[in-house]
């Protein structure tokens, strides 16, 4: 009964999900589901992006915390529309909520919407929400035995960022292990490393970004 209930819940979140997507297609913006445990580095990151897309790609994201709105205010710093949903106790965003959020945002002024959500390695992996990839942080931190105690993420994930490169000495994360962990989970997973702090390997991260934009773009011209 436990897992009819699941499927039930899965299927009206794809609904909402195809609905969303469909939205995001008309207003021809790059959606990406942004997610990573708690502290990984995902509001750093929007503000990094924030920095280095002004001029060049239109940004704006849907915050996702259980509660208060500190990473939206942060984010809104840069002059990004951001919009900021508290969830209470849940510890994901789904479709349906981030459906809510959309009405409040000029999807036709944005190129590049980024849904942040709630930092947990499980659950948000589960629910997509329209986005076209879906992209987790791993920080030097928490441990490069993280894919094969929570495959789920980076089995959906496109892309993975490492960050906190720059604390590798003061760790014993092993870089090449997190790699090959997580290529054990996901083969076709792309890989790059990053410190929010200092930059490092953020214009690869942006080049990432806008390969994908582009690719979007020309899909959407030749469709």
């Amino acid at each position: 009964m436990k897992i009819n209930v699941m499927q039930d819940v899965l299927q009206a979140n794809d609904r909402i999900a195809g609905e969303n997507r469909q939205l995001f297609k008309k207003n021809r913006n790059l959606v990406l589901n942004l997610m990573s445990s708690p502290g990984a580095g995902k509001t750093s990151l929007l503000e990094k992006t924030a920095e280095k897309l002004t001029g060049k790609l239109r940004l704006g994201v849907v915050v996702g915390d259980i509660e208060t709105t500190r990473d939206a205010d942060r984010i809104a710093k840069y002059h990004v529309p951001a919009i900021q949903l508290t969830t209470g106790t849940a510890c994901h965003l789904d479709a349906n909520m981030v459906a809510s959020a959309l009405p409040h945002l000029a999807l036709d002024k944005i190129d590049v919407l980024v849904v942040e959500n709630v930092g947990n390695l499980v659950c948000p992996a589960e629910f997509i929400v329209g986005e076209d990839f879906k992209i987790m942080i791993l920080s030097v931190t928490e441990g490069d035995e993280k894919p094969l105690k929570y495959p789920l993420m980076f089995r959906e994930s496109a892309l993975m960022l490492i960050n906190k490169v720059d604390l590798l000495q003061y760790t014993n994360f092993n870089l090449e292990e997190a790699k090959s962990n997580a290529r054990k989970i996901n083969p076709a997973i792309d890989i790059i490393e990053i410190s929010c702090t200092k930059g490092t390997g953020l214009d690869k991260w942006i080049g990432w970004l806008n390969a994908r934009y582009q690719k979007k773009l020309g899909d959407l011209t030749n469709a």
